[in-house]
């Protein structure tokens, strides 16, 4: 079956998505994009020409473009702003929505979306495609195998300097809300816990070219006794870690390494005599189902084999609320300077 597909937000990230689309052969006859929404018509006629979307239909008012072309899904990849007006009108008209992160500018709207799609009978999902990229499936299935024991830990740092221009600059929280909730999707995916408090400290340190808050340091409590700390920086010249972050996962018997990258390490306790027992090497395995691994392209398909009568979406947004929770809860500890419990 083909579902008829309107994206909403025509820039940049918009052409992320239909190459995603086109480079998935199931995905491209599963989907068909019938309109394109923009506040700035000329983005959208001139995404429908590089993309060669020549038969759909082009405009600036979502609702009219919903109306012409009965369309069955909505690819919202709106500015945060706009998110939860573009995803109401689109539960409202009986479409399905696939949302850019994050899923929306606080827990109360992202409460009410939940609440609409649940009424609206619609599934409403968040593109969380870090946590669909190879190392972060291949370190959910080692943790699951259990060669490190029980988790205790999760260690991440974020240092890049990316000069973006545009909304970016203007944001505030710009790192927890934009990038750093990436990594927290990830941890709370890896640890399989829910996130209970945070504490975090957020600056926009000298030489900074954003408007607000391109650094922060938290520490969230899961569930299990877990903790997870994550360090991060927008505006940190220099030698950069990866986007991923680069990963130290404790366990009981040992830890695991990831640079966000290639390179793994595990490592057990060995067995030498005096104060350190030194460590062993054990495998990290390869990922068991590679069609895990495609980013935005697992994403969407996950989304259009629940929109094809399978089980929810791993980033469904009742579930998702919780790695959003994370951020606001970071966000309202910076402001106050106090542990902030978490409840989504």
């Amino acid at each position: 079956m083909t579902f008829k597909a309107v994206l909403c937000g025509c820039g940049a990230m918009a052409k992320g998505w239909l190459k995603a689309i086109a480079s998935n052969p199931q995905l491209s006859e599963q989907i068909s994009i019938v309109g394109l929404v923009d506040l700035h018509p000329a983005a959208a006629e001139a995404l429908a020409r590089e993309f060669h979307l020549l038969d759909a239909v082009t405009g600036s008012n979502l609702a009219d473009i919903l109306a012409t072309t009965g369309a069955d899904l909505v690819f919202d990849v709106v500015v945060p702003q706009a998110r939860f007006d573009v995803v109401s009108k689109a539960l409202q008209a009986g479409c399905h929505v696939l949302s850019e992160k994050p899923m929306a500018n606080s827990l109360e709207e992202a409460k009410a979306l939940i609440t609409l799609a649940q009424q609206a009978g619609r599934i409403h999902a968040i593109v969380q495609n870090r946590r669909f990229i190879t190392g972060v499936r291949r370190i959910r299935r080692f943790m699951e195998s259990g060669a490190i024991g029980d988790l205790t830990a999760i260690h991440c740092d974020f240092f890049l300097a990316p000069h973006f221009g545009g909304f970016r600059d203007e944001m505030e929280h710009v790192l927890l809300l934009d990038m750093a909730i990436h990594t927290f999707d990830a941890a709370r995916f890896v640890a399989a816990r829910q996130p209970l408090a945070a504490y975090c400290v957020e600056r926009n340190p000298k030489g900074s070219w954003y408007a607000h808050g391109a650094s922060a340091n938290a520490i969230f409590e899961f569930s299990d006794d877990v903790v997870f700390t994550y360090r991060g920086s927008w505006c940190a010249e220099g030698h950069n870690t990866s986007w991923e972050s680069q990963w130290r996962i404790v366990g009981s018997k040992g830890m695991l390494t990831w640079d966000g990258e290639d390179a793994f390490e595990a490592t057990i306790a060995a067995d030498e005599p005096g104060l350190l027992r030194g460590y062993k090497t054990v495998n990290v395995y390869e990922n068991e189902n590679p069609a895990e691994t495609h980013g935005h392209a697992s994403v969407i398909a996950s989304f259009m084999a629940a929109v094809s009568g399978g089980d929810a979406p791993e980033t469904v947004a009742f579930d998702n609320i919780n790695s959003l929770a994370m951020v606001f809860a970071a966000i309202e500890s910076a402001k106050t300077g106090q542990r902030i419990s978490i409840s989504a």
